[in-house]
């Protein structure tokens, strides 16, 4: 939607409209942000530097599917490596959360989580990159994020996105 009208959708249609205005497509450049992360503060742009990122949302922390896809995510740490590429999770809870579910995903993935989560119980980088969906079923009325997955250029474009409901997993294998 043009910048112009954007304002428009968004009042003609309230916060769906305003979660679609904030639709990051294919090509566009990825918004930078500071967050607290699992990791401690980060600048998003300055954490990927060269690299490619895969950010990808959790509708909160200690899902059991987002547990496993953490783990998942761990054990191919040298695969990213290997094609120069930064993994980051993001989820609406707390950093102290965020601490503790990594230790159960080390504990029950048999693992080590070595990338950040990135801590946005505000919900302003989910709304930033169009996560909350308040008419998508199990978000608790957009409380939680939908399911997204953004794969970024160095250059800050996006070159993939998924989205889809919190009810769904992913396979990372």
């Amino acid at each position: 939607v043009p910048v112009a009208r954007r304002g428009l959708w968004a009042a003609a249609y309230g916060q769906a409209a305003r979660s679609m205005a904030n639709c990051l497509r294919i090509g566009d450049k990825v918004p930078d942000f500071e967050a607290d992360t699992s990791i401690g503060r980060i600048r998003f742009h300055e954490f990927l530097g060269d690299s490619w990122g895969v950010l990808f949302s959790h509708p909160a922390d200690f899902t059991p599917v987002c547990t496993t896809e953490l783990g998942v995510t761990a054990k191919l740490a040298e695969e990213f490596k290997k094609r120069n590429t930064k993994p980051i999770a993001i989820s609406v809870d707390g950093v102290e959360s965020h601490e503790k579910w990594i230790k159960d995903i080390n504990e029950t993935q048999s693992t080590t989580v070595n990338f950040p989560i990135i801590a946005d119980p505000d919900r302003k980088v989910s709304d930033l990159y169009g996560m909350i969906h308040p008419n998508a079923p199990d978000t608790f009325d957009g409380q939680l994020t939908v399911r997204t997955v953004f794969v970024i250029a160095p250059d800050r474009s996006v070159k993939m996105s998924l989205t889809y409901p919190a009810s769904t997993g992913r396979n990372f294998d």
